[in-house]
């Protein structure tokens, strides 16, 4: 096999197109409550708009530079847009013949959308109501017209376009060659539905839940807004922009404008897509797409409410427990919920946490008793992607209040949390922080907190490493691990790390730990070489990894290589694989899985049989050229017993799992294995049962305990 042909590998985009799918199917499932199927599909809406934004936008801007490069599987830029395009108009057919099945089955629970013409007396009352008070004096249509500077339209928000024939002024002339049959002068105007309103207006009902969309409302009585002109034409439109916008870190001398200046830059990015209601005629389209310079082919026909995203927001609708999953609060470890301290607790033993089965509160928990620990001097840690009221940013600052040494590395480049960022970086910087953008030309991945305390035997360094970002919020739904320990060499290569961020330096020797983007790709190269080496000398041989994404054409060419010897791969990928699986004399034994259900997979696993002594890693980086040579990332190995234990499990675990799993065949489809198998494995279900399980063993020791029933003594 040639390196790097087609044949070999899958295209990028596609597969994640794919990996959509695969939770669109989720929105179909009949077996899930109606409101997770509806929340599934709002997600696909989500995705795709970002999908559009960053990886749409970002080709489009290839192809007008005429760059053909072909990628890996051997398309080039334009051909890859067809190919998205058309997989894109099939996929949101798929989605909106979904939505229109889950409005009706939830009309059956009481949940039901009203249309204009379906309205009692008194419902058409209070939509007039609603229009007149709280509608017309807000929103402001604007003329379209073809002018060099048309006017800006946001990116992603509702928009109502209007075509209207402007009333005849008496006192024109007439036209001499036909007096009698003057044509109509006809325009079009644009009404901005603002992010800020709700979408779902309630209405008055006898029973269960009923709404009205904004832009029905406005529809009804969008004559209000032009007197004395006739309606010809409304239609609801909403437009994707482009951004895929970078820093110029070379010319930056302040990253944080800088960083300012691409956030706005977006807000003028060019148009990647234009959604508009299915009813929109031709005419009105050619309009929009002329004076607003929407790429041709790029115009999608929506059959149904634009913005699929918006129904997030109903998923979350009060009331209807019946129709979401029972629900899993997260456990606690009896240990950790008994001890006084985190600080001692982890100075005893490590921990290994698996989320959002086990509590993320007591990494939150690390951090804050750090924060007002007198005998902590120092607390370092890198931001990525908080919450909006992030505890953990208030246990810094609340340090840095209390005299501690605290450094925060805020990475600002983090899409489309630019602004929350700057935020807290400024925040943080008044509070006495000292607070790092990151390092030039990289965005920082990695996920680590340092606390340093003086104890009797001198400073001692505490650490916690995550796959996941420190956010409580996802932390409830994505599936991720901490790791909280006091190991003298992992906390002494963490300090190096930091050290190398925040000092500009060359990176130090580790003792255990690797990093990106020097360091992590080579090892795992190096790991991946020596299971294929040891199979070659007739030596059990495996390799299991879970990631979100393998993409990296050197990582996959080894794992080819490394089948080829006869090593068994288990590949446990969420969402984009670019690797070809099952291909006989290429990828025999290379299976490639992915879950998609309750919980979003976020976890980096990895192990390795390096000869019986397997080696475990969890890991901040999926195997991709942005995440091991564009990135700063961290490799951490784990070595305490209890710990690779729970590793192990978890792999095994969500390798058997069969109700939410899919499998990647040779040709590039997903199977989904249940159907398969007709097995029903919930991974997610049991990972939670061992967790509660574990966190209710001491009580059940406790009611099963016996107690003997002693003589009384004789002796008097």
């Amino acid at each position: 096999m040639k390196s790097k042909t087609s044949y070999a590998f899958f295209n990028r985009e596609l597969s994640w197109l794919e990996f959509n799918d695969r939770v669109l199917q989720c929105s179909k499932n009949k077996d899930l409550p109606l409101l997770e199927r509806l929340k599934f599909l709002s997600i696909t809406g989500s995705n795709l708009d970002e999908f559009f934004m960053v990886r749409v936008g970002g080709l489009q801007m290839l192809v007008s530079k005429g760059i053909a490069k072909k990628d890996n599987s051997g398309l080039r830029p334009n051909e890859q847009l067809d190919a998205i395009l058309s997989r894109c108009r099939t996929m949101v057919k798929s989605q909106y013949a979904c939505r229109s099945e889950l409005e009706k089955c939830l009309a059956k629970e009481g949940i039901r959308r009203l249309l204009p013409k379906e309205l009692t007396g008194e419902q058409s009352r209070h939509a007039e109501h609603v229009f007149d008070n709280d509608l017309l004096p807000i929103l402001s249509p604007m003329v379209l017209s073809a002018t060099p500077h048309p006017p800006l339209l946001v990116n992603r928000m509702l928009y109502c376009a209007v075509k209207l024939t402007a009333p005849q002024d008496p006192l024109a002339p007439k036209p001499v060659s036909d007096q009698n049959k003057k044509l109509p002068v006809r325009r079009i105007a644009i009404i901005p539905i603002g992010k800020n309103l709700a979408r779902f207006l309630s209405m008055p009902s006898d029973g269960g839940y009923e709404f009205m969309l904004i832009e029905d409302i406005v529809e009804m009585f969008v004559h209000r807004f032009f007197p004395g002109e006739k309606i010809v034409e409304f239609a609801t439109m909403r437009l994707t922009r482009n951004a895929d916008m970078s820093v110029r870190e070379d010319d930056a001398h302040d990253l944080l404008s800088e960083m300012e200046a691409v956030i706005d830059a977006r807000k003028h990015g060019d148009y990647v897509r234009l959604e508009i209601d299915d009813k929109a005629s031709d005419s009105l389209i050619s309009s929009l797409t002329s004076v607003l310079s929407v790429p041709a082919g790029t115009v999608f026909r929506i059959g149904g409410p634009l913005d699929l995203s918006a129904y997030m927001r109903m998923a979350d609708l009060a009331g209807y427990d019946k129709l979401r999953y029972k629900p899993w609060p997260p456990q606690t470890a009896p240990a950790i919920k008994s001890t006084p301290s985190m600080l001692s607790l982890i100075g005893k033993q490590d921990l290994l946490l698996i989320h959002p089965y086990e509590s993320f509160d007591p990494v939150v928990r690390f951090i804050q008793e750090a924060s007002i620990d007198p005998d902590v001097v120092s607390i370092k840690q890198i931001l990525y992607r908080t919450s909006k009221k992030s505890p953990i940013v208030a246990a810094l600052i609340a340090a840095a209040n209390a005299g501690k040494y605290v450094t925060a590395i805020v990475e600002l480049k983090a899409r489309f949390d630019e602004e929350r960022n700057i935020e807290w970086a400024k925040e943080l910087e008044d509070a006495g922080v000292q607070v790092i953008y990151g390092v030039k030309g990289l965005k920082t991945h990695a996920k680590v907190c340092i606390v340093i305390r003086r104890e009797g035997s001198g400073l001692v360094r505490y650490a916690h490493f995550g796959t996941g970002n420190y956010n409580e919020i996802t932390a409830c739904i994505y599936s991720d691990t901490s790791y909280l320990t006091r190991n003298e060499d992992l906390c002494a290569d963490a300090s190096s790390f930091f050290n190398c961020i925040t000092g500009n330096s060359q990176p130090n020797y580790y003792r255990k730990i690797e990093a990106a983007p020097i360091g992590m790709k080579d090892r795992i190269l190096e790991l991946i070489e020596a299971e294929t080496e040891r199979c070659r000398q007739g030596q059990k041989a495996y390799i299991r990894a879970k990631m979100n994404s393998l993409t990296h054409p050197e990582i996959i060419e080894a794992l080819y290589k490394a089948s080829k010897a006869g090593v068994s791969i288990k590949l446990n990928i969420r969402g984009i694989c670019c690797l070809r699986p099952g291909v006989k004399g290429l990828s025999e034994t290379i299976s490639v899985k992915s879950i998609v259900g309750r919980f979003l997979e976020h976890a980096r696993i990895l192990c390795f049989a390096n000869g019986g002594k397997e080696k475990f890693f969890i890991c901040t980086a999926d195997w991709m050229q942005r995440n091991l040579d564009k990135r700063v990332e961290l490799m951490v190995p784990v070595d305490e017993k209890a710990s690779r234990a729970r590793l192990l499990q978890i792999l095994d675990i969500c390798d058997k799992d069969t109700k939410n799993s899919w499998e990647l065949c040779a040709d590039g489809s997903w199977q989904p294995i249940g159907a398969t198998l007709k097995k029903d494995f919930d991974c997610h279900a049991l990972l939670y049962e061992d967790s509660r399980e574990n966190a209710e063993k001491p009580k059940r020791l406790k009611r099963t305990a016996f107690e003997a029933h002693k003589p009384k003594s004789s002796r008097k």
